[in-house]
């Protein structure tokens, strides 16, 4: 990304983004009129972000194509990674030898209020673990920061027994809160700012922004709650 991106040495890092990166104006790019004065910048454009899944796909088919998948989407900011990645992956096992049978599920899970994190896991709903029982899962998850909701939710599943749990996760903060936990595919390695956009929200509010952009302080005094 115009100098300040690194060649990923695996796919549990992704694609690095430096501390430094200043983003792209966001005058070089269209975005909700309602959001005007809400974003320092666009951080990763929306092309970049679908390029990035479809090679994710491509090397999630490579480890684990050779075994029915379940996949598992934690909501609310994950629905669109999944979704696009979902499609990925169809179109890869539609034309690959072996076809790959897929189901998605989804659990809903809570952790910030504004743009701190709650310090604990809440999983909302009756969501019923026990499907994923012998099953290969793939839990898809839109950021990973301090590791910390991840484990808790690696948790509740492996008491179901799954066969297999991978995770990938669109975003992975460099955090000093981080207790060094990698997902097994990560679309980008980003400094520890506060992003928006591509079904991210501040509080349910800039899921319908295609960008990932980085939120400004009267932005998250806005929509503060």
């Amino acid at each position: 990304m115009a100098g300040s991106s690194e060649k990923a040495p695996d796919s549990g890092r992704g694609v690095v983004l430096l501390d430094n990166w200043p983003g792209y104006d966001l005058d070089l790019f269209t975005y909700p009129q309602h959001y005007y004065g809400d974003l320092e910048c666009v951080f990763i454009p929306h092309g970049i972000i679908v390029d990035r899944i479809e090679r994710l796909a491509k090397d999630i088919m490579k480890d684990i194509g050779c075994h029915d998948i379940l996949v598992l989407c934690v909501l609310k900011g994950g629905y669109k990674f999944c979704a696009d990645l979902v499609e990925h992956l169809k179109n890869i096992s539609r034309n690959s030898d072996r076809f790959v049978s897929m189901k998605v599920d989804f659990i809903r899970l809570k952790s910030y209020k504004n743009d701190r994190s709650m310090g604990e896991l809440q999983i909302i709903g009756d969501e019923d673990l026990s499907t994923l029982t012998g099953k290969n899962v793939l839990i898809v998850e839109d950021v990973v920061g301090t590791g910390r909701t991840m484990k808790a939710l690696l948790s509740s599943i492996e008491k179901y027994k799954p066969n297999m749990v991978k995770i990938a996760s669109l975003l992975v903060k460099r955090t000093a809160r981080s207790d060094s936990f990698r997902p097994d595919y990560a679309g980008f390695e980003i400094p520890d700012v506060f992003v928006v956009g591509y079904a991210l929200d501040y509080n349910e509010y800039f899921r319908d922004l295609n960008h990932i952009c980085v939120i400004n302080e009267h932005g998250k005094e806005k929509y503060r709650i």
